[in-house]
């Protein structure tokens, strides 16, 4: 990549790079807000859109004013303003975090045309990565929708970019990190799940836009990831030798650091 020619076009870019993270922050807070309905009511077979937020103890609506992204949180103390029942503090946290995560891509990406697609795969990713911990399945109902409409946002991206071949490689990654995995499930069936096996053509599409050595540093801070949490668990007397520890927020979570870190990290590793 070119070096920014000279000072003030390194600055408007840096004012633009503020600007979209800005932005895409703003619009984060109301996709977290989405997202906590999607990761409820999807696993449970409900309609996302209709009917509309509900105490889940007294049934009564949530006002349209409450129902700000994370100040509405607040404003009620964390309780449902009819029947006093305490709003679980994970719904801001998502908020924010959605907010964060978006800002974050926004500025690891850049102001392109394939930004939107990055913030669609962070947004599906998080909400599945969210269901496999509450109910350690990943639905097709999510994951499969959200592979079609990723790879189709990816390739506008990509043709207004110029970026054919990296889209290629996205492709091509995305199948390798599918077949990889699809062939360690039926050799060790216990090792993944279906699930993830799926979610992996998802991941492989978007790290390996970036490079391929993103997509092999994906495979292996997923590995590192699941090990750490896995002995975690069992120090901490949360899980036992036979627990299923769901490893889908693994994938995802690694997927995420070798988008954002995996130039900087290979070479590091490479250097040493």
């Amino acid at each position: 990549m070119m070096a920014r020619p000279c000072l003030a076009i390194m600055r408007e870019w840096e004012v633009m790079d503020i600007l979209v993270a800005t932005i895409a922050a703003i619009f984060g807070l109301v996709i977290g807000s989405f997202l906590n309905v999607v990761v409820y009511r999807i696993p449970n077979g409900l309609s996302v859109v209709h009917p509309p937020s509900a105490c889940p103890n007294c049934d009564n609506p949530i006002r349209n004013r409450d129902n700000v992204p994370v100040l509405g949180w607040l404003m009620l103390r964390g309780k449902c303003r009819d029947c006093g029942t305490r709003i679980s503090v994970r719904y801001p946290l998502v908020e924010a975090g959605t907010a964060i995560v978006f800002a974050a891509t926004a500025w690891v990406i850049g102001p392109v045309w394939v930004l939107p697609a990055y913030l669609w795969f962070v947004a599906v990713t998080l909400s599945l990565a969210l269901v496999d911990l509450d109910t350690k399945k990943i639905p097709n109902r999510m994951l499969l929708p959200g592979l079609v409409v990723g790879l189709v946002l990816l390739a506008i991206g990509s043709g207004i970019d110029g970026t054919w071949p990296e889209f290629a490689r996205g492709v091509g990654a995305g199948a390798a990190y599918f077949g990889g995995f699809l062939v360690v499930a039926l050799i060790l069936p216990r090792g993944f799940g279906m699930g993830d096996v799926k979610l992996a053509a998802l991941l492989g599409l978007f790290a390996g836009y970036r490079s391929w050595g993103a997509v092999a540093l994906s495979v292996f801070a997923a590995v590192a990831i699941g090990g750490v949490v896995s002995i975690a668990l069992l120090a901490l007397g949360r899980a036992d030798r036979k627990s299923t520890v769901p490893f889908g927020p693994s994938l995802v979570l690694g997927s995420w650091v070798a988008i954002a870190y995996a130039v900087p990290i290979l070479d590091w590793y490479f250097s040493i």
